[in-house]
C-alpha cells in the first residue's frame, strides 16, 4: 500500500514538472528576489524617516508647548489690561458725562473681535 502511494505521489510530482517550465519558475523566483529587495530597501527608507520625523516632532512640540504657554500669557495679560481700560473708562464716565460725547467713539477703542464667542 506504502509502495503504491509512493509510486502515485512520484507520478503525480512528474506530471506537474511537465506542466512547468524550470525557467518560469527561475524567472518567478528572480523576480520575488527582486520585490523581496525593493521593499527591504523601503522599510529601512521608511523606518529612517520614522525615526527622522520623530526626533522633529520631539524639537517642534517642546517649541510649540512653549509658545502655547506664551500666548495664553499674553492674552490673560491683554484681557486685564482691556478690563481696567474699561474700568477707566466707566470712571471717567461717571465723574465726566461729557467726557466722551456721542457713542462712536465707544466703539473705536475696542474693535477686537472676541474670539471666544463660535461663530
Amino acid at each position: 500500500m506504502e509502495e503504491s502511494i509512493r509510486a502515485a505521489s512520484q507520478e503525480v510530482s512528474e506530471e506537474f514538472k511537465t506542466l512547468v517550465k524550470t525557467e518560469d519558475l527561475n524567472s518567478l523566483r528572480h523576480l520575488q528576489h527582486l520585490i523581496l529587495g525593493r521593499l527591504q530597501d523601503s522599510n529601512a527608507v521608511l523606518a529612517h524617516y520614522n525615526d527622522f520625523a520623530e526626533n522633529c516632532f520631539a524639537d517642534v512640540s517642546l517649541e510649540f508647548a512653549r509658545n502655547t504657554r506664551l500666548l495664553k500669557s499674553m492674552k490673560a495679560d491683554l484681557d486685564y489690561i482691556f478690563l481696567k481700560l474699561r474700568s477707566i473708562k466707566s470712571k471717567i464716565l461717571a465723574t465726566y458725562p461729557d467726557a466722551f460725547p456721542d457713542d462712536s467713539t465707544s466703539d473705536a477703542f475696542d474693535r477686537r473681535p472676541d474670539l471666544e464667542l463660535p461663530q
